[in-house]
């Protein structure tokens, strides 16, 4: 998966006011898996979205997928500490990132229903039901994936 210079720019055009945020920037203070940082994970999942929907021609609106995707795991916490009062994570972290992403991003529905379904099929109410929330659900399994098997 490689993107080309000209989609690099144009991701990074839609992502830079978000990411550079100092409050997502404390995503780069948490492990998601293995070595990998909440942010790191963020970023690579952002770029594969944006990836597949180029180069499959899905035609998913650039911009819920960037931010859907860059936000999905912004619940702003260490998943690791069992006894912080955030349930069973897997469960529960969709909906915690969807409303931080709501209150420090004032984000729309359908980034809203990105963040909430990516964790699909173990929240398995929470269905992908548009093209952009497929493809983040989907580039978040690959991902994660990668991650927990390879960079520990």
């Amino acid at each position: 998966m490689k993107l080309r210079p000209e989609e690099i720019v144009r991701l990074n055009s839609i992502l830079a006011p978000v990411k550079n945020d100092k409050r997502a920037q404390k995503m780069r203070d948490f492990i998601q898996h293995g070595k990998i940082t909440t942010f790191e994970h963020a970023e690579s999942v952002t770029s594969l979205s944006y990836w597949i929907n180029k180069r499959f021609h899905l035609g998913g609106d650039e911009k819920v997928i960037v931010i859907g995707a860059f936000l999905h795991d912004y619940y702003l916490y260490d998943w690791h500490v069992t006894d912080d009062g955030h349930g069973l994570h897997g469960f529960s972290h969709s909906n915690t990132a969807k409303e931080n992403a709501i209150k420090h991003f004032g984000i729309g529905n359908r980034t809203q229903h990105v963040i909430e379904s990516h964790m699909w099929p173990l929240t398995f109410t929470k269905l992908p039901r548009s093209r952009e929330a497929w493809i983040v659900c989907l580039a978040d399994k690959w991902i994660s994936t990668k991650e927990t098997l390879l960079c520990r």
